[in-house]
């Protein structure tokens, strides 16, 4: 079954979006339970990726990225997560945080920085959580001090993606003690081989293993003067604009995932038989689809129309909160479901289902908690 049709997509998005479909089906989807298996990082499938024009390609044409929109981002991240969630971060992450210096860099920062990735000669990342905080971008600790002409970090950041295999990161960190928290933090780009910067593996995960996260410690870590991105103590409001993006794209992590145990459970009850039956048969089974499929219709149906409201910049910050909390819910729901229909077989880690059941838990919690994206509702709803 075919759920991720093209019809809700607009028509200059369908091509890109047959593109990302053709190549997770050709390079993630048969590698999915090796690289979950092993842990290891798809280098060979991030290198394919960045071959065929589909890895860091929301970076401008003038620096040498194809300029996509939000649409066609969340178009390829439908069919990438479909396929693979952990793969398929891995493709996502390696120009992630870039686009922050693409808005708010000067020109000398982006012909350093950016034109490397867009032409897939390097990988970055972004470092925001920290060991003891999450969603309160306001409450991080890691500092960026002043010093002549440097500035010198110090402090932690966890939950990194690349934080080992990027060549540059955009870091935030608190360069302020005003009275206005917000107002405390800046963005910096700082280099993996900078002095200082000491960063390692985040051990075993039961969940998008195919993706590398990284504990940062930052011992007086010296960046040059000019490595601040944009104004000094913008960096909160650089952060909300950018996860207000980023959350609509989230939002397409959970529709691949959703689709993906849907299409599981579908396949799974419409050949296996009990009590001399055909499993699909049974009038709770059938139930238990239609309620999938509902989760999933109507998580998708939001999740493109806020991504006409926050690329229109209309009212992006309850758009985005809607978009991200209903779609990674929705696939929760599925991968619950489709678990309950496999039955035992649910459990056995080469199972698809079982795969997209621990995947689906992960984007409820990144890029702001859903706790939060509730919070962010309520304050911003239509006046």
């Amino acid at each position: 079954m075919e759920l991720l049709d093209e019809s809700i997509v607009p028509e200059d998005v369908r091509e890109v979006k047959r593109e990302a479909h053709e190549f997770s089906e050709e390079h993630i989807m048969p590698n999915a339970e090796e690289y979950y298996a092993s842990g290891e990082y798809p280098w060979e499938i991030l290198e394919a990726g960045q071959e065929a024009g589909l890895v860091a390609q929301d970076i401008g044409e003038e620096y040498g990225g194809k300029g996509y929109g939000l649409h066609e981002m969340l178009a390829i991240a439908e069919e990438f997560y479909r396929a693979d969630a952990g793969i398929a971060l891995t493709l996502q992450l390696a120009s992630f945080g870039a686009e922050i210096v693409e808005e708010y860099g000067n020109e000398e920062q982006k012909e350093e920085y950016i034109a490397p990735v867009a032409a897939c000669d390097q990988i970055t990342g972004l470092a925001v959580s920290e060991p003891q905080t999450g969603s309160d971008l306001a409450g991080m600790t890691t500092s960026a001090e002043k010093e002549g002409e440097e500035w010198v970090l110090n402090g932690e950041k966890y939950w990194v993606g690349n934080a080992v295999e990027a060549d540059w990161l955009t870091v935030y960190a608190k360069s302020g003690d005003g009275d206005d928290r917000y107002g405390n933090y800046s963005m910096f780009i700082v280099p993996t081989d900078a002095p200082g910067y000491e960063a390692e593996h985040i051990p075993e995960k039961m969940a998008y293993r195919a993706s590398k996260q990284g504990h940062i410690v930052f011992d007086d870590c010296r960046i040059p003067e000019e490595n601040l991105v944009g104004v000094e103590g913008a960096g909160f409001y650089m952060l909300a604009e950018f996860f207000n993006q980023g959350r609509v794209v989230v939002g397409g992590h959970g529709l691949g995932m959703a689709a993906a145990a849907i299409e599981e459970a579908w396949s799974f009850v419409h050949d296996r038989e009990a009590f001399g039956r055909d499993i699909s048969e049974f009038q709770a089974v059938q139930h238990d689809l239609a309620e999938m499929l509902m989760e999933f219709e109507r998580a998708r149906a939001l999740n493109w129309r806020a991504a006409d409201k926050v690329a229109n910049q209309d009212q992006t910050g309850y758009w985005a909160a809607l978009a991200k909390a209903t779609s990674t819910e929705a696939a929760v729901e599925c991968a619950e479901r489709g678990m309950q229909l496999h039955g035992g077989r649910s459990v056995l880690t080469e199972n698809r289902i079982a795969r997209v059941y621990r995947d689906c838990r992960v984007p409820v919690i990144y890029e702001g908690a859903n706790a939060v994206q509730r919070n962010l509702i309520y304050r911003q709803r239509p006046k």
